[in-house]
């Protein structure tokens, strides 16, 4: 049924936590980034883990094979990073980018970095570096028509080809 405007409404309750006034204030203790450190790389959606970063899979992706580059350190802005971190969030990007290449064909990447809540992040207070891969027609109607995306896999199978791949 068409709301007054005319778009159809798909109702994604689980969304709620994200959007709540919790997302983007998160301390040490309540981090998503700092939590998923803790546990192991499957229950914590780890693709790979470097000496001080680390690449996690999106819990909210943009497309299918939605990574973050991630600081060990619960720290937030780009600036703060020291040259060791900088290098291997780095370093983690580009062989980001070659695994999905491998794993998914993807054509092209949307790459950045939104720092502080205003900015959009949704975890303010840990540094993360998105990692989006883009194929031609890639979004097909869905985005525009129903305002959705369409993922072709479950996160958590996405995550097992990547990280198989990353370690060969």
């Amino acid at each position: 049924m068409s709301g007054a405007d005319g778009w159809q409404r798909i109702w994604a309750p689980h969304r709620k936590e994200y959007l709540t006034s919790q997302a983007g204030n998160y301390t040490d203790e309540t981090c998503p980034f700092c939590r998923c450190q803790e546990v192991d790389d499957v229950q914590g959606l780890i693709v790979h883990r470097g000496n001080l970063a680390f690449v996690v899979m999106n819990k909210y992706p943009y497309a299918s094979g939605h990574l973050m580059v991630c600081t060990n350190r619960h720290v937030s802005l780009y600036d703060e990073l020291t040259l060791d971190e900088m290098v291997e969030v780095a370093q983690l990007t580009q062989k980001a980018m070659t695994t999905l290449r491998v794993v998914s064909g993807c054509e092209g990447f949307n790459i950045g970095m939104n720092q502080g809540t205003v900015a959009g992040a949704g975890v303010a207070g840990h540094l993360h570096q998105h990692i989006v891969p883009r194929w031609a027609h890639d979004s097909n109607f869905m985005p525009i028509v129903a305002g959705t995306r369409v993922m072709p896999e479950m996160i958590e199978e996405t995550r097992t080809l990547l990280s198989e791949a990353w370690l060969g």
